[in-house]
């Protein structure tokens, strides 16, 4: 059955796991706020694998990683549409120590808000103006330095795929300063 039936099953089957997954995976996070970051980055990336495993399995997405030849080991500048949630976890399955460019409003996120300081993530607050890109700037050095691959989604906001959208300032701003690879 691959019907609009089927279809909804999936997605309450899904939404019945990914939930209590996610659930799971966030009571480590207090506890990782006392390890090194590296120990918040394998929560995270044990929480994207798991939400692989049911996307897979539960609700039949298939998926592939290509052009990854065009990321260079160490540090560099990952610039990438963001188009879904997907977006947000893949890369710490494909990538040994990503950090994320995130707005400050994600912070507000119970547990997960203090996950992501932990995890190095560069928290920019959008509203700041161009004290905002003075602190992504710094903050990317300072994560870049670490040897992390920094991923930023430089039109800030989720897009359909054909959509056309201006970049923001910021990614113009890391480029220049950055001295590594942006992909």
């Amino acid at each position: 059955m691959r019907g609009p039936t089927m279809i909804l099953v999936r997605s309450i089957l899904f939404g019945g796991l990914f939930f209590p997954w996610s659930t799971l995976c966030s009571i480590f996070v207090p506890i990782s706020l006392i390890f090194p970051r590296k120990f918040m980055q394998t929560i995270v990336k044990v929480w994207g694998i798991g939400v692989r495993f049911l996307l897979k399995w539960v609700v039949g997405l298939k998926w592939r990683a290509e052009g990854l030849d065009n990321v260079p080991p160490g540090p560099c500048v990952i610039a990438s549409k963001h188009q879904s949630a997907w977006d947000t976890m893949v890369f710490h399955v494909l990538l040994p120590d990503p950090v994320y460019v995130v707005k400050k409003e994600l912070t507000r996120i119970p547990f997960w808000g203090w996950g992501f300081y932990k995890a190095g993530c560069v928290v920019v607050d959008r509203k700041a103006g161009a004290k905002a890109l003075k602190h992504l700037v710094i903050g990317v050095q300072e994560a870049l330095a670490r040897g992390s691959q920094v991923v930023i989604f430089p039109e800030g906001t989720r897009t359909a795929p054909d959509q056309k959208v201006d970049y923001h300032p910021g990614i113009a701003a890391i480029y220049r300063d950055a001295n590594v690879p942006v992909v």
